[in-house]
């Protein structure tokens, strides 16, 4: 189930690939293995926002990061954080996404995510910046960006700008 619904998000219906996301959680779920399950409600929770469907991508993603930081899985506890940040944006909860994007930022750090982590954190700082808190952005970005090992050429650039003038 979980190949096809990958299948069907790849080839762009993301409603019906939610819907074998969602059929694939249920069935890892019977089988007793709780932490595909839960990774099938993020990719459910990752479909169902790319449909326009923020609730119930928010439904799907909500207590999946307690089941994977029961099993010490930092990454996919870090993502689980961050897709349930994604749909709070999207439906303009703005301070409930920023402290799903911190928590994220922090439990990817801890994983050692620094490439996912710095994704993260230009979210939380865009986030800041729409709410005019200038100091909150520059600071996620800056965080963001000091974990990062091997930057890229863009990365490297606004790592001088951040670090240089501030």
């Amino acid at each position: 189930m979980a190949d096809q619904a990958k299948k069907i998000y790849q080839d762009g219906d993301y409603m019906q690939a939610a819907r074998e996301f969602a059929g694939a959680a249920s069935a890892y779920a019977s089988a007793g293995d709780p932490l595909k399950s839960a990774e099938m409600k993020n990719n459910q929770s990752v479909a169902l926002l790319l449909a326009g469907e923020a609730q119930a991508a928010l439904d799907a993603v909500a207590g999946t990061e307690q089941v994977f930081a029961g099993s010490e899985d930092f990454r996919r506890q870090g993502m689980a954080l961050a897709n349930q940040a994604a749909a709070l944006q999207a439906l303009k909860r703005l301070p409930d996404a920023i402290e799903c994007y911190q928590k994220a930022g922090v439990v990817l750090e801890k994983a050692g995510e620094g490439e996912l982590r710095v994704d993260v954190m230009q979210q939380l700082s865009m986030l800041n910046l729409r709410r005019f808190k200038f100091y909150d952005a520059v600071l996620a970005l800056q965080s963001g960006l000091a974990g990062v090992k091997n930057p890229t050429l863009k990365q490297r650039f606004m790592k001088k700008i951040l670090f240089v003038h501030l």
